[in-house]
């Protein structure tokens, strides 16, 4: 049986209001799960709240490249991303990136995911991701073509999220990874088909090429999270969005560089 229309409304707005709460730090009111599994099922409008996140991070871009080289430009519009989603997915990226250097079995490289403290290669990660995004971003033709690879790498970046989740199992039992639930293929399927559409609208015809290494980029770092740490935790989770988003801009970026006169 399908649910009345204005069921399927609420359900559709709870559902944007935790992922908007999850995923941001925009100021809204207060959001409660009010069933087991909430957050796996708001994971379909991820990709929802990812465009918004890129569009607001493009709106920057804009203002800023009107007074600003391509490059400072491009680094504020990467510094709003960072300030909207409360670093969220970076902090994700470095702890994942200290537990893989980190010295030891799985489940020391667990226990050095959870030190909140960033080692070396936490560092490190964190350079490299604001850097190849903001140099990527920097070779746009134009600010309007930025805005919509920000758009494009901000939706389809979390719409691979839930898809991670269906290939990886939790790590470990406790934690903000194994605490979401798992969403189920409909939810997968309905992020990945949402993130498409968000690709294509940013990128045009460049989406296939961005929708392809954002997809080795995760193929990879699936592998390696399963052989290192057995599965995904928060951690794990972000820093696959960071890995998409950043080769979606890559790809963006060399697709800018090869239609060059």
């Amino acid at each position: 049986m399908t649910e009345p229309p204005n069921s399927f409304a609420r359900t559709l707005g709870a559902d944007l209001h935790l992922a908007a709460s999850f995923l941001t730090r925009l100021p809204l009111p207060d959001c409660t799960i009010v069933a087991a599994g909430g957050l796996a099922r708001s994971m379909r409008v991820f990709p929802v709240i990812g465009a918004v996140i890129g569009a607001l991070g493009g709106l920057v871009l804009l203002l800023a490249d009107s007074w600003l080289p391509a490059l400072p430009a491009a680094l504020l519009a990467v510094l709003a991303l960072v300030l909207l989603t409360g670093a969220l997915h970076e902090d994700g990226l470095a702890d994942a990136a200290d537990g893989l250097g980190a010295r030891g079995d799985r489940d020391r490289r667990l226990e050095v995911m959870r030190d909140s403290r960033s080692g070396a290669f936490g560092v490190l990660a964190l350079i490299f991701s604001v850097g190849l995004r903001a140099t990527a971003l920097a070779e746009a033709p134009d600010a309007l073509a930025g805005l919509g690879a920000l758009v494009a790498a901000g939706a389809l970046s979390r719409a691979l999220v839930p898809a991670v989740m269906q290939v990886l199992g939790p790590a470990r039992a406790d934690g903000l990874g194994a605490g979401a639930g798992c969403p189920d293929i409909t939810v997968a399927a309905s992020a990945g088909v949402v993130g498409l559409i968000f690709a294509f609208i940013g990128l045009g015809g460049g989406a296939v090429a961005a929708v392809a290494a954002a997809g080795v980029a995760v193929a990879a770092g699936v592998t390696l999270a399963r052989r290192a740490f057995g599965g995904y935790t928060g951690d794990i989770l972000g820093a696959h969005q960071q890995l998409a988003e950043i080769a979606i801009l890559l790809a963006a970026a060399g697709l800018w560089a090869g239609a060059e006169p």
